[in-house]
């Protein structure tokens, strides 16, 4: 008897961790409006919560009008993994559209449902409004404030308008100490526009250079974070350049560098992945690089020699993965922050095709 029961027990145990090998972060998917016979995407966030690789079979939706995307490779345990869902728009009024995911070993499948509204007078408002973050839309997809010396308040406005079908309250989440954000209305109702500001507290910063976080647009402040609402947020704060000023501007270290500017990935018919760009002190005292950093994944870069003596030169080398560079939302670009009074910031472009 109790053999039997422990059989029995580890089959539930084996059940129970087989439905569980898939999890959904959002299976409802609100996209809002839209126009007649304007497709529209929802797009599913899905994790493979095993330790093996699962490979999804077929998606099949509840009927023809709706499209569908997912991988066609083996997902590897740990890893996410998107499916979307298009829907034709040629029926006006509310629509709920499924669709089935299979998975290789699995009986039962995993459900997704968009669901939205087709209007006849419908506006289009990607052209004002290009970003998605669920069903608010925003001008802008990042915040960069460069050039900020400590103590300083800058502020990015953020211009949103709800384009789903109940009132939203938006709000940013996950701030960090240095910023503060506030919307403007705080209720936001279908099809109206508002504005939310970000405000950086540069006293709350500690390095020079460039700090990055992410945080998130939400339409409510009990709504969970997601790659679908990520807002990246870059700050460049400046050194203290006063040690050289007057009299003393003539003992300052001076940089040179051979270009502000490279350019990688498809140049003509070639991947180039890597570039080089010479600097050096021309001036009379050790010039000091004390920092390099990147503003987007996908980019590496490595520096011989972090002092220059007077009259030395040194190579910085760029190498990126332009599959990785071409998905980031920020500018590819390299930041240095040196001790020469007149390029205590130096930004090197990157231009990737």
């Amino acid at each position: 008897m109790k053999k039997t029961l422990v059989i029995i027990g580890l089959c539930m145990a084996s059940l129970i961790v087989s439905a569980q090998r898939v999890q959904v972060d959002k299976s409802t998917v609100n996209v809002g409006k839209t126009g007649f016979e304007v497709p529209v995407t929802a797009t599913f966030e899905l994790k493979n919560r095993s330790g093996r690789h699962l490979t999804v079979t077929s998606v099949k939706p509840d009927c023809g009008c709706t499209k569908v995307e997912y991988p066609k490779k083996s997902v590897g345990g740990g890893e996410t993994f998107k499916i979307s869902l298009t829907y034709d728009a040629r029926m006006l009024g509310h629509f709920r559209k499924q669709a089935a995911v299979y998975v290789r070993g699995e009986k039962k499948p995993v459900w997704l449902t968009m669901e939205g509204v087709v209007l006849e007078d419908w506006k289009d408002y990607s052209r004002m409004y290009p970003y998605k973050f669920g069903n608010i839309l925003a001008d802008v997809d990042n915040a960069e404030f460069d050039d900020v010396n400590k103590g300083d308040h800058p502020e990015a406005v953020i211009n949103i308008i709800n384009n789903g079908t109940e009132t939203v309250v938006p709000n940013m989440l996950h701030l960090p100490p240095y910023l503060t954000a506030f919307a403007m209305p705080e209720k936001l109702e279908p099809g109206k526009t508002g504005k939310l500001t970000l405000t950086l507290n540069s006293q709350h910063l500690n390095s020079f250079g460039l700090t990055q976080t992410t945080i998130y647009l939400a339409e409510q402040l009990s709504d969970k974070v997601s790659s679908e609402t990520e807002f990246p947020v870059s700050v460049v704060l400046l050194p203290n350049a006063t040690l050289f000023e007057g009299k003393n501007k003539q003992y300052a270290p001076r940089l040179e560098y051979s270009t502000d500017s490279i350019a990688l990935g498809m140049v003509g018919k070639r991947n180039v992945k890597k570039g080089v760009i010479t600097l050096a002190n021309k001036g009379r005292v050790p010039l000091k690089i004390s920092s390099l950093q990147m503003f987007t994944k996908g980019m590496k870069v490595t520096l011989d020699k972090s002092e220059l003596q007077p009259g030395e030169s040194t190579k910085l080398k760029v190498v990126i993965d332009r599959d990785q560079v071409l998905k980031a939302r920020q500018r590819p670009r390299v930041l240095m922050i040196t001790n020469d009074p007149d390029h205590s910031k130096v930004v090197i472009k990157v231009s990737v095709k």
